[in-house]
């Protein structure tokens, strides 16, 4: 069964080609319930083929997620912030709330988008947050593309590795995805401890 679905996802890969990677990826970087875990490896395995080229591959994951991480910072900004502007108060949300969700983004939205990107469950929606409080754009889409570029990347490479044999495949992507979930954790350390010391210089 399993064989067959892996078949199943390697042809509609091929068929759709790096467009439908784009699209598919913009719908998994929305809030569309769709993983990219059966895009990406399907187009790496493919690579490994010949039948793609990794970069192209790597080039429209990273560029589908982007469009769908602006999508949702779109979605949120347009009318998520008039909203809680508005009725927030009925919902525990209150303007002082908004205020200070603004200034964290303000200073720390950089690594937040950063680090969301890189964290399953979180990845599609840390977008919303950064659109709510009117996040920089042009920093959330060079962070948003950093941060999906690394999983799109382990993605790729894993599919062009190891696509072959599933079960292999499985279980470096979970050892990827908890690689990445300590390695965000330490980052947050560095991070804190960073900035500690750089407010601590007179």
């Amino acid at each position: 069964m399993l064989q067959r679905i892996v078949e199943f996802l390697v042809k509609t890969i091929g068929t759709m080609g790096y467009p439908g990677i784009l699209f598919l990826m913009a719908l998994e970087s929305s809030f569309f319930p769709f993983p990219s875990e059966v895009v990406v490896p399907p187009a790496g395995y493919l690579a490994s083929r010949g039948e793609m080229n990794l970069w192209l591959v790597i080039a429209a994951g990273i560029g589908g997620s982007l469009l769908g991480a602006i999508f949702n910072y779109w979605l949120a900004m347009r009318f998520g912030r008039p909203f809680f502007e508005k009725y927030g108060r009925y919902l525990l949300v209150s303007h002082s709330s908004l205020q200070k969700a603004d200034l964290f983004f303000e200073r720390h939205g950089h690594i937040s988008t950063f680090i969301g990107r890189l964290l399953p469950g979180i990845r599609q929606y840390i977008s919303l947050p950064a659109g709510l409080t009117r996040m920089n754009f042009p920093l959330f889409c060079v962070f948003t593309a950093l941060g999906a570029g690394i999983w799109v990347t382990v993605l790729a490479l894993l599919g062009f590795w190891f696509g072959r044999n599933q079960k292999l495949l499985l279980s470096y992507l979970h050892k990827a995805s908890l690689g990445l979930v300590v390695g965000s954790l330490v980052l947050v350390v560095l991070y804190v401890v960073f900035r500690s010391k750089r407010i601590r210089v007179p």
